[in-house]
């Protein structure tokens, strides 16, 4: 045996929302060199309590990739080459200052990718980098994700980051909209074992309801299965709502009533939305509305969850703001067993400023040069990035910084923006992989493994079905010479400054943790406390962030506690909850019922659809990310066309043959799978694939490289209140090959 010893080391899964606990045994051999030897659940971890799925078990595959880069690239002669990371670092310094020089600060552009979100180094460095930048052309995943859950929130309860979430540990009915947990574990619901929490719901009596146009795992689970057609579920919410409201159904409850205003005003903007009225147009019976409204009044406690199925569509914000108002109407809103808001425990925007009010949330505070679309949370629409850097002109994107991120696969009309990042005169990439889209940038600055870092889940513990708290030290050390993310991301923000590549982290860090101590009262205090001991980084953002929060507990305390700390179920928080000028839930916010109109002016058109393309996703996939990793990909083809029988037929296309699938942007080759599993008049690819871009260091992803669905994906066609593509119900033909 070469192992001189072993020890076990826990953290938790940073490569999805469930946030499981993992148990890591790692081996130290006789040159003192450790490796990770299995990864388990952690049967101790007082949220996840040893769940884990086939992708958590991989992160050691994922340290070990040898396409992992360990260090900087730098594009000489059209060829990525090796370098050392303070070359690197002069050759962004150089020539990010040219375009800024020459251009000025709005013709560079950031795009922040999906993996941000489970950083705790992005979470609390990007802002810094962004501030140090001073562009306003920011673009992120958001909006080819989640944006129109943020804007509704923000409309109706004062900020972005409060949305209610589901109590599916309490819950008899729960109706899952757009959403497979089965495959994807949850998402703005951070709820490890999904699927076994719906299992002890329907143990105890309760019912599942999913409306989903794919018979997915989650809808085999189900005890009823609502075959939608795509892109109508506003039509389906707002008549569930309208039948709630006149057949006198509605009862919020005295504890919300209190606090809600504009019930009335929607009640008159939903009338025309009657189940007779969108009956054809969502593909489901008139009556099968009405009885879904009906169970969802008489249920002992009931939710109403929606997903990527419900916000990737032209209608996203208003299906993520009725999922709101039928909640309310149904008395379901910040009760037990409905749908209710996370108290986070290293605080939000939701504890912090005066409880039960503030200045409420508002979008376009610009627009964008080219499309004119509004700001929303900061930045604009992921769809508008190609025209950003292609459309000559004042404001033009010159240079681009990409930040674990890989739009070209992951955002609309793929095409195109392959394209525009060819032409741009300088990007880089702060990225772990060598894929479609960091093959253009001039600088790769690849951050350590996930196993190399700590970890907290500070934006998704705020939507998390209980209040917990769980952070990760790093299981291995760095390798010799490599930087932390965050320090990456510090010393971008110093070149952006001006300061250059050889100025102290040490001043971006500073800055920064004061920045955070402000947020929270005795800013001082919090600081000086944090910065005890010589912490420094993430680790001593995050102590301030929990001490200032609403338990008021420190760093040390969940160091102590590896498998966590629980503080309880979710608790009603209204009014304290809300950060609205007006200090109520604003149901009848203008924006939403402005919108309405577009909404039933698209009931015709919706209805007469032939065919649409939805995405869906697999257990052992996640997004682009993990593609590269054996184990993960092998087995049979996942990355096929799914097609109904009838369709099959009335196509011409057979089951493992390939067929030509157009929409009014682009057209691709994909295998079909002919199942019964998809309703008549949809065909699904999934999203993530297209792995055959010459000049990547993707070896295992490569070989299996399927079909990009987003050449599909109109960028025109868009949610204009949040800017949020519409990966969903995109019209198309399909004829053999």
């Amino acid at each position: 045996m070469s192992d001189l010893a072993t020890r076990t080391a826990f953290r938790t899964c940073p490569l999805c929302e469930a946030g499981c606990g993992l148990e890591i045994i790692v081996a130290r051999d006789l040159a003192g060199v450790e490796r990770v030897t299995r990864i388990r659940g952690d049967q101790l971890d007082v949220f996840s309590k040893g769940f884990i799925c086939p992708k958590g078990s991989t992160l050691k595959q994922l340290h070990d990739d040898p396409d992992r880069l360990r260090r900087p690239l730098v594009k000489r002669n059209g060829e990525h080459v090796e370098v050392s990371w303070a070359n690197a670092f002069r050759e962004v310094a150089e020539r990010l200052t040219a375009v800024t020089d020459q251009f000025g600060r709005q013709a560079v552009a950031t795009y922040l990718g999906n993996p941000s979100a489970h950083s705790l180094s992005s979470l609390l460095y990007n802002r810094p980098l962004l501030m140090a930048l001073g562009t306003q052309q920011r673009f992120s995943a958001s909006t080819v994700d989640q944006m129109p859950r943020h804007v509704a929130s923000g409309l109706v309860f004062g900020t972005p980051m409060t949305v209610p979430v589901p109590d599916l540990d309490r819950t008899q009915l729960l109706l899952m909209l757009g959403a497979n947990p089965y495959a994807s574990n949850g998402s703005l619901c951070t709820a490890p074992d999904f699927p076994g929490r719906i299992e002890a719901m329907q143990a105890r009596g309760g019912r599942l309801i999913v409306v989903d146009p794919r018979r997915s795992r989650t809808a085999e689970q189900a005890d009823e299965w609502i075959a939608i057609r795509p892109g109508t579920d506003a039509l389906l919410l707002a008549a569930v709502a309208t039948t709630l409201l006149t057949e006198g159904l509605v009862d919020v409850g005295t504890h919300v009533s209190a606090y809600l205003d504009g019930l009335d005003q929607v009640g008159d903007a939903l009338a025309g939305f009657t189940p007779d009225r969108v009956a054809a147009a969502t593909g489901v019976k008139a009556d099968v509305i009405v009885g879904l409204a009906r169970q969802l009044a008489n249920a002992e406690s009931a939710a109403v969850y929606g997903r990527i199925g419900t916000t990737t569509t032209e209608f996203g914000t208003l299906a993520s703001w009725l999922i709101d108002v039928v909640n309310i109407l149904t008395g379901n809103l910040d009760r037990e067993g409905g749908s209710m808001f996370p108290m986070p425990v290293a605080g939000g925007p939701t504890t912090r400023g005066i409880p039960g009010v503030g200045r409420g949330f508002e979008t376009g505070k610009g627009v964008s040069r080219v499309g004119g679309h509004p700001e929303v949370m900061g930045e604009y629409p992921a769809a508008a990035m190609a025209d950003e850097i292609s459309t000559p002109g004042d404001g033009q994107i010159k240079a681009l910084i990409t930040i674990a991120g890989n739009p070209v696969l992951s955002t609309p009309d793929s095409v195109a923006l392959d394209h525009a990042l060819a032409g741009l005169d300088f990007m880089v990439s702060v990225d772990i992989y060598l894929n479609e889209t960091t093959k253009h940038a001039d600088v790769i600055l690849p951050p350590p493994s996930p196993l190399q870092r700590s970890h907290y889940d500070l934006a998704l513990l705020q939507f998390a079905v209980r209040n917990v708290a769980n952070y990760s030290e790093p299981v291995l050390p760095l390798d010799e010479g490599q930087p932390d993310e965050w320090e990456i991301l510090c010393r971008l923000a110093l070149i952006a400054q001006g300061l250059g590549p050889d100025a102290d982290i040490a001043i971006i860090d500073d800055l920064t943790a004061q920045a955070v101590a402000r947020m929270g009262p005795d800013a001082d205090e919090v600081l000086s406390a944090a910065s005890a001991g010589g912490r420094r980084g993430p680790e001593r953002l995050l102590d301030m962030m929990l001490r200032s929060g609403p338990f008021g507990i420190t760093l040390d305390d969940l160091i102590a506690a590896p498998h966590g700390v629980d503080f309880g179920a979710l608790e009603p928080r209204l009014p304290e909850v809300l950060r609205t000028p007006t200090g109520k839930i604003e149901l009848a916010a203008q924006p939403l019922l402005n919108d309405l109109p577009r909404l039933e002016a698209s009931i015709d058109a919706l209805a007469g659809r032939q065919l649409v393309l939805v995405g869906r996703r697999d257990l052992r996939s996640n997004n682009s990310w993990m593609h590269n990793i054996e184990v993960l990909v092998k087995g049979r083809q996942r990355c096929t066309l799914h097609v109904h029988p009838d369709d099959a037929v009335r196509l011409g296309v057979t089951d493992g043959g390939p067929a030509t699938v157009k929409s009014r942007v682009g057209e691709l080759i994909a295998v079909v799978e002919v199942t019964d599993a998809i309703r008549p008049g949809v065909v699904s690819l999934p999203h993530g694939w297209g792995h055959d871009h010459p000049g990547t260091r993707l070896r295992v992803a490569s070989a299996r490289g399927g079909v990009n669905s987003n050449v599909l994906t109109d960028a025109a066609v868009i949610d204009p209140l949040s800017g949020n593509a519409a990966l969903n119900a995109i019209p198309v033909s399909v004829v053999p090959a």
